[in-house]
């Protein structure tokens, strides 16, 4: 069965931007993304989305068109030889540093440096690999506050490849629950946590929000990780707050610049107010507590 990519080129401010657009837009397809570049003189790139078939590519398409304001036939299509497309994808794929943090694939393990706290996460099934800007935001915040407030029951909420349950356990010796709706990428994060020896303190756990019995047993939690969408954020902020201890914490992204407002007003609303804001480009993470 043929591959396929779908690609643009563009220059590395345009490349790096449309990246961050396009990841959350297919992260749950498990579909790699690669910014590759093509010439180092004039700093071009080459975004490109890799699709299993042809079905993929035509279903992806209009998506990727949609979401840069594009229209179909401005991006390329190409069909591709027999080669293994995750491999190629990973060739792409930099490793990230966010303070202490050095994520990276297992094609870049001989970058890791003295003193880097290494988090090994490969392109694949599951999403948020650290490469997308809100997952380094969170990795930055989550180093601060666990060293300040050294919490000891920490939920991940919606975990993707699990990189910050495990940037949590790497960080402090404690249980971390880390959960999402999506049983591959449970399964996916499981892989991800015992690779990274962190499985002594990080749990794995299909679910919906906040609605299992083991998330009640655990909670009131000390800190609350979520890098998810703006929208079931603010659907979730009561929640958040009757699960997060009185002086615990609240980290939350996969929030556009745009959408802070309207996330941190929803958050106010539920008795839960903000602390601090990380910027990386179009995107935010947020620092929240509960008002005492």
């Amino acid at each position: 069965m043929a591959q396929y990519r779908l690609y643009l080129t563009r220059d590395k401010d345009q490349a790096e931007q449309i990246f961050d657009l396009l990841e959350p837009v297919f992260e749950e397809d498990g579909l790699p993304l690669a910014n590759t570049e093509i010439d180092e003189d004039k700093q071009i790139y080459e975004i490109s989305l890799y699709t299993e078939d042809k079905a993929g590519a035509d279903e992806a398409l209009p998506r990727m068109a949609a979401c840069l304001g594009l229209k179909p036939e401005e991006i390329g299509v190409e069909e591709l030889p027999d080669i293994d497309w995750v491999l190629h994808s990973l060739e792409g794929l930099k490793p990230v540093r966010a303070g202490r943090f050095f994520v990276h694939g297992s094609h870049d393990r001989d970058k890791l440096q003295d003193g880097d706290i290494g988090i090994e996460i490969d392109a694949g099934l599951a999403f948020g690999t650290g490469h997308h800007g809100t997952t380094a935001s969170c990795l930055e915040m989550i180093e601060e506050i666990v060293a300040l407030e050294e919490p000891k029951n920490v939920l991940d909420l919606g975990t993707g490849s699990a990189v910050l349950a495990i940037a949590v356990a790497k960080l402090r010796d404690i249980p971390v629950l880390a959960t999402d709706i999506d049983p591959v990428a449970v399964d996916v994060a499981q892989e991800n946590v015992e690779k990274n020896g962190a499985d002594k303190w990080v749990s794995t756990l299909t679910a919906t929000g906040f609605d299992n019995p083991e998330m009640q047993t655990r909670a009131p939690f000390d800190l609350i990780v979520a890098n998810i969408l703006a929208n079931p954020l603010i659907e979730l902020a009561s929640e958040m707050r009757a699960h997060v201890k009185d002086n615990g914490s609240l980290i939350l992204s996969g929030i556009l610049e745009t959408q802070r407002d309207s996330v941190i007003a929803a958050y106010e609303a539920a008795g839960i107010e903000h602390h601090k804001t990380i910027y990386k480009e179009s995107w935010v993470a947020l620092h929240l507590k509960p008002k005492l």
